[in-house]
Order: structure tokens, then sequence, then C-alpha cells
């Protein structure tokens, strides 16, 4: 359903394209077939791209460029943001659109654009609303995906701009690592079939396979976080089975030995914890009995009560001042 972002958006769009793109956007694809057959559109998130007629969707936003107008939702990380800038170029008189709500704004953001357009201004507010325009294409090209190696880790990892974690592996992540390792309060992780689910850039992908992990899993719903963790295994010639879908959908009852999970508190902007509990439902139809699920989480969520409800009995393995990890055993 369209918000007053996409309204603005719309409003602010030309009444003539030859070509149009997207992003993120996906209550404004009926609108942009008014103005051309030519749409291509790109959603990072699977349940977003779900809501688009399939064949409209682009496999790879790079297949985005050479369109003369991009309409976007504006992407709360800047690297996304830099990479929306980067895959529309082609055209020398492309037009990108993107909004958002202005509290989830910031100069930053008309910087990254002048990066790649040699004009930006900003649309009046509207509905505590903005849309930034840019224009005067300067043809960089996308130097997206990015890998860095972590050599205290013994793997490399990747990541696409709206990648969560970029190319870093995060506090919460280590300490997780650690615990896997067995150096927290339990013994090291034992499996055959082992998800990691959120995968992000594929830290914990990356440490399960080069620890010979045997079917080493890999989920999340964002696109840019599967694509990351397949390219971090590739560079790593490690193998990695990553897909990208909703929560737990697809796979099968009693079919995994253990999840690992380092999972998002966000969906988008907004903070939003209902996708993660809503895994922890689903795990116990995917674990077999007495599988395991580890889980690092800031420690002020109500994580742990949560898994010794729905899942099994739950116990801390390892903390410190901000991160918690749980090993949870399936009733």
């Amino acid at each position: 359903m369209r918000d007053a972002v996409d309204d603005l958006i719309w409003d602010e769009a030309p009444e003539e394209a030859r070509a149009v793109a997207v992003l993120d956007a996906p209550a404004l694809v009926d609108d942009a077939l008014t103005l051309t057959d030519d749409v291509r559109v790109f959603c990072d998130d699977w349940r977003d791209a779900m809501a688009t007629p399939p064949h409209l969707l682009v496999a790879n936003p790079d297949d985005l460029g050479g369109v003369d107008l991009a309409l976007a939702r504006l992407p709360k990380s800047l690297a996304a943001l830099d990479q929306h800038a980067a895959v529309v170029q082609g055209a020398q008189d492309v037009t990108y659109l993107g909004g958002a709500r202005v509290r989830h704004m910031n100069r930053s953001m008309n910087e990254v654009l002048a990066k790649h357009f040699g004009a930006v201004a900003a649309s009046l507010g509207r509905s505590k609303s903005r849309v930034l325009r840019a224009w005067g294409p300067l043809g960089l090209e996308s130097d997206w995906p990015k890998v860095r190696e972590h050599e205290d880790l013994g793997f490399a990892v990747a990541a696409y701009g709206a990648t969560f974690g970029g190319t870093k592996v995060d506090p919460g992540t280590r300490l997780l690592l650690m615990s896997l390792a067995g150096g927290g309060d339990a013994d090291p992780l034992e499996a055959v079939d082992v998800l990691d689910w959120g995968c992000g850039n594929g830290s914990v992908s990356m440490w399960l396979a080069k620890e010979g992990f045997d079917n080493v899993l890999a989920r999340d719903v964002s696109w840019s976080a599967v694509a990351a963790t397949s390219v971090a295994a590739e560079v790593n010639e490690f193998d990695v089975d990553a897909t990208w879908g909703d929560g737990l959908a697809g796979y099968e009852d009693d079919s995994l030995d253990a999840i690992v999970t380092n999972p998002p508190f966000h969906q988008g902007v907004a903070k939003d914890s209902t996708d993660t509990i809503t895994m922890f439902d689903d795990a116990a139809r995917v674990l077999r009995p007495g599988g395991q699920l580890w889980c690092v989480f800031n420690s002020h969520l109500p994580y742990r009560r949560a898994l010794n409800e729905v899942l099994g009995p739950t116990k801390v393995v390892a903390q410190d001042r901000h991160y918690t990890v749980t090993l949870t055993t399936a009733r």
C-alpha cells in the first residue's frame, strides 16, 4: 500500500519516461507502468519482491542501468544509497528521486548522491516526508560488492550496499563465534546440517565452513545479504548454500541439527523484533528433537524468555556488557 512517502515521490516524478527503475518501492510499480512498459524493479527485501509482478523483477541491481528515471525509497544506510546511485547510471538524462520520512534523512545523503550526480536538491516537505532529486549523472561505475579479508578469523567477508554490517565482523558475532568454538559455558557446536539464519555478510557461514561442517546453509530476507554470502563463499572457496527468503519458509520439518543466528531487530528503518520471534516459533518445527539454536542478541532484548517458552530450555553461554549468547535445546 502507498503511504505519504510514495505519494510525494510520485508527485515529484515527470509525466514522461522511456525506462523506469523502481528500487525498494513496490507500491509505485503500477504508477511507473503508466509512464512506460520498460519498468525494472529491484527490492532488497524478499517480502517486497514477492509483492511485485515477477516479470518486472531484475535478478541483480546492476541490471537497472540505462533508465532515465529512478523512483526509490531512500535506504537507511549510506552504503546502500551509494549503490542505488551507482547502478542507475548509464543514460545521460537519468534522474533519481528518493523519498523518506524526514526523521530518517540527513545531509550525508545529499553528499552521497552528489558523488554520482552533478546536481542534488530536496523537495518541499509534506506529511513529514521529503524527496531528494538528483540529476546530471557523472557515470561512475558501481564498486559493489566489496570484499575484506579478516586474517584473525581465517576468512574473507563480502558486502553489497545494503548488507547489514558491511564487511565488518561485529562484536556480537565475534562473541557468538567464540562460543561456538567452545569458549563459553557450553561444549563446541557439533552438527551435520546447520543453518546460519539472518546471514548478513556471511561471517557465521564462513566460520562454519572453515571449521569443516558438512552441510552449511544460509538464509536471509535481504538480497544483499544472500548475494554477499555467496560472493564470500566463492572468494574463500567454501561450499555454502545461501537462499533468499522469509524466515524458515521452505525448510522441511525436523531437517536441521542446529541453527546459528545473529537475528535482526530492524525492518527497514523501524525497530521490529516480530520476524525473530516468529523464527523462534518456526525453529521448533525445523530443528530435530535435541537440536540446538545458538543466538546472540543485544542483552536488553527479551529473547531468552521467548526461547524458553516456544522452543526449549535455554541457557546463557556467554555475555559481555552489550551482548548475550544463548544455547537452546529443542524439545
